[in-house]
């Protein structure tokens, strides 16, 4: 039989006490809460020793009540106490979510962390870049722990590998360098000029900046997903346990590869845009390539091939570093990997074509236009 829950109130030594019968359960409860709140003066003490059974709802509401009326809770035996134990050690306040911001606070929001987020991914470049030339100074000194085979395998990776795509993308650049030029020169008569605006600006600035783009999102993303997978493998701590450099038998191997080999891939890149360009000019313009070889001998300077050889190793450097220094941020999970993935690619193109711009107004002052 489940007795209703219920109380009255009594005078023990002039102090108020509200004293609970019944069961104090979900099911027996009633109108009690109700009842409580119409209860009016302060009250001292809750007696519940006649209580028969109470449960969680029940600690709670006696619990809600002593606390908002300062009364002292007695009577309980030593489950019900551990209950209501319980029920206090639970109550903690419902933090509400903040107001929605209006859209030109979150915009800024936005902003200031992408701004401070990017300081500090530079922040943390720099300082990779600082080890990286550490790890090549203790290299040098110490020559027996260079890895060449494992140089040896990224240069055909890096290198070897790319010369296909590389070899598509710029014979088709050159192409269409060729095709819209003429198209523009052709209003003035002076289509011959089409080689010049091919050869200066594919040994200039194409030939290096497009294979420094392809070379980021091929082997940089390549770099930044290998780390990334070996730190989250613990193979790096595990190669740090035995003594063995990260630094050295990671990051160098790979920076070496794309500093030694951008040079000689956008010599490649730049002589097949010129073969593609020169290709159309045989066949649109009727320029043979007899007189086409001639006029990029007369009208391309040397300082192009050299502003491109200059630029290329710089280039090479960035990619390989931030591709290296991403996978080495990779923590967490596997989600990690591809954003890691991801910002290594931006961040070395971004690097790249702001480094490019610098290039160009340095060589323009220094007379190699």
């Amino acid at each position: 039989m489940r007795a209703p829950a219920d109380f009255e109130r009594s005078e023990d030594n002039g102090e108020a006490v509200l004293r609970f019968s019944g069961n104090l359960s979900l099911a027996c409860l009633g109108d009690l809460p109700a009842r409580l709140e119409t209860v009016e003066g302060g009250v001292a003490r809750l007696d519940l020793s006649d209580v028969g059974r109470m449960d969680t709802v029940g600690a709670w509401v006696v619990h809600r009540f002593a606390r908002d009326r300062g009364a002292k809770i007695e009577g309980l035996n030593a489950d019900e106490q551990h209950l209501l134990d319980q029920v206090i050690a639970a109550e903690h306040p419902i933090q509400l979510p903040p107001p929605p911001q209006g859209s030109v606070t979150r915009a800024l929001d936005e902003i200031g962390k992408a701004v401070i987020n990017s300081g500090r991914t530079l922040y943390g470049l720099l300082g990779f870049m600082g080890a990286t030339v550490l790890a090549f100074w203790h290299v040098i000194t110490h020559p027996r722990r260079f890895r060449f085979n494992a140089t040896v395998q990224r240069f055909e990776v890096v290198g070897v590998g790319a010369l296909g795509i590389i070899g598509l993308m710029s014979f088709l650049i050159g192409i269409v360098i060729a095709q819209q030029g003429s198209v523009q020169l052709r209003q003035f008569g002076a289509e011959i000029y089409t080689i010049n605006l091919l050869g200066r600006l594919t040994l200039r600035e194409l030939g290096i900046l497009m294979t420094a783009i392809m070379i980021a999102g091929r082997s940089g993303s390549a770099f930044a997903a290998q780390i990334g997978t070996m730190k989250l493998t613990e193979e790096i701590d595990a190669m740090r346990t035995i003594g063995v450099s990260p630094m050295e038998a990671l990051v160098l191997p790979r920076v070496f590869a794309v500093v030694f080999m951008l040079p000689l891939l956008g010599f490649y890149a730049s002589i097949i845009s010129i073969l593609g360009g020169g290709l159309l000019c045989w066949v649109d313009l009727g320029i043979t390539p007899v007189t086409f070889i001639q006029r990029i001998r007369e009208v391309v300077p040397l300082t192009d091939l050299w502003v491109g050889l200059v630029k290329a190793p710089v280039f090479g450097a960035i990619i390989a570093m931030a591709g290296c220094f991403h996978g080495m941020q990779v923590e967490g999970d596997a989600e990690q990997v591809g954003q890691r993935t991801t910002t290594a690619v931006v961040q070395a193109i971004f690097l790249v074509i702001v480094l490019d711009a610098f290039f160009a107004v340095f060589f323009t002052n220094v007379g190699w236009t």
